[in-house]
């Protein structure tokens, strides 16, 4: 099977087309993916457009980069402090 990948917008563009009244199964043959998929999809981005999911993705990336900065810091503290308490 043929494995696809949707950009965001057009995931974001499928579920538009679903709160129009289009039925599951029919945008799921019409896109060809499964069910199960654009239920996931449904959990993950209803209600966002294509702007809010960019600064999302954003924001998620600047978390992440965050989160490395102070993880680096804790364990440059961690190694001083070793480095301390070792009688010379």
């Amino acid at each position: 099977m043929v494995r696809k990948r949707y950009t965001e917008e057009q995931i974001i563009g499928v579920l538009k087309e679903s709160e129009a009244g289009a039925k599951t199964g029919e945008l799921c043959r019409k896109h060809g993916m499964s069910e199960g998929t654009f239920y996931k999809w449904k959990a993950k981005y209803a209600g966002l457009s294509v702007n809010e999911l960019k600064r999302l993705r954003s924001l998620e990336e600047e978390n992440r980069r965050l989160k490395q900065i102070v993880a680096q810091q804790a364990m440059d503290s961690w190694a001083l402090k070793e480095l301390l308490s070792k009688n010379f």
